[in-house]
């Protein structure tokens, strides 16, 4: 390990790990680490700058910018990481004035292409980590590792980088699906609270930005039906509840309801509950 001062970078010791390790005593031939490194405080920014391996980036404080080849200018806060590659040019750092802690691995092999086939798909993003004593420690023991100067410790920091990075994109993936659920939980909320309002597909979908095939995706993929089936199910199960607690009408409840023609409604409701409205209210009402 070198531990030093570098002002350009940081006005905090850094610490720079190199294997010195003759890559012909590494058992693991299609992985190995190249370089890794903890830049606390980081304050330069790096500008047009490319890369002969690949490298990935977790920030664990403050925040800033990523940008490849000229593109959309991402941020970056604490619990961030993204990838740095050959073949791209890249802008990224701190923003000025400011500050973030990084820590990175670069890596080298066959193995990442079957990572880039299998597993670590959207390279270019900037994705969610949780930084917690877990993660700190499994970076923290991959520096020892490196640091060691063994070619069996070397082969294991590469795995446990590679184990760490399988965590990372698991990790991403079950909060975007968290994310989606919540999403999804709140549409649902929305038509259960529009019962009485009758929105149209197109209204609905503008409440929540998205188009009216995406609102009906969605719907279908987290309640089994089609939007209007959905709909009119969540009317019926309200329907039922308007029988057995008031004296409305049938009429009076589908008028209520949004069905205009009181015969339709009543077709509805027997298709759904399998008796028809005055019939649930005699059965059940009594």
């Amino acid at each position: 390990m070198t531990k030093y001062m570098d002002y350009m970078i940081s006005p905090h010791p850094i610490r720079v790990f190199d294997p010195a390790v003759d890559p012909k005593r590494l058992k693991l031939q299609s992985l190995s680490i190249v370089s890794a490194g903890h830049l606390p405080g980081r304050t330069s920014q790096r500008r047009d700058s490319d890369f002969r391996h690949w490298a990935f980036v977790v920030i664990t404080a403050g925040s800033g910018y990523y940008q490849i080849d000229g593109g959309e200018i991402k941020r970056v806060e604490a619990g961030s990481w993204f990838c740095l590659y050959p073949g791209a040019i890249f802008n990224y750092g701190p923003d000025t004035g400011g500050f973030w802690d990084e820590y990175y691995f670069t890596v080298k092999g066959d193995r990442v292409d079957e990572w880039l086939r299998d597993w670590l798909f959207e390279v270019d993003a900037v994705k969610s980590v949780s930084v917690d004593e877990t993660l700190l420690h499994k970076m923290e023991m991959m520096f020892m590792l490196i640091d060691s100067g063994m070619p069996s410790n070397l082969d294991r920091a590469a795995l446990l980088l590679e184990s760490l990075l399988y965590e990372l994109v698991s990790q991403g993936d079950r909060a975007e699906a968290g994310n989606r659920g919540r999403f999804a939980l709140k549409i649902i909320e929305d038509l259960g609270r529009s019962l009485y309002e009758t929105p149209s597909a197109s209204e609905l979908a503008a409440r929540h930005h998205i188009s009216v095939s995406t609102l009906r995706r969605v719907v279908h993929e987290y309640t089994g039906y089609p939007l209007n089936e959905f709909i009119h199910r969540l009317k019926t199960a309200e329907a039922r509840n308007i029988l057995l607690n008031t004296d409305m009408s049938v009429k009076e409840i589908g008028e209520a309801l949004g069905y205009k023609d009181m015969f339709y409604f009543s077709r509805v409701f027997k298709r759904i509950t399998g008796v028809s409205p005055r019939s649930y209210r005699s059965r059940v009402g009594t």
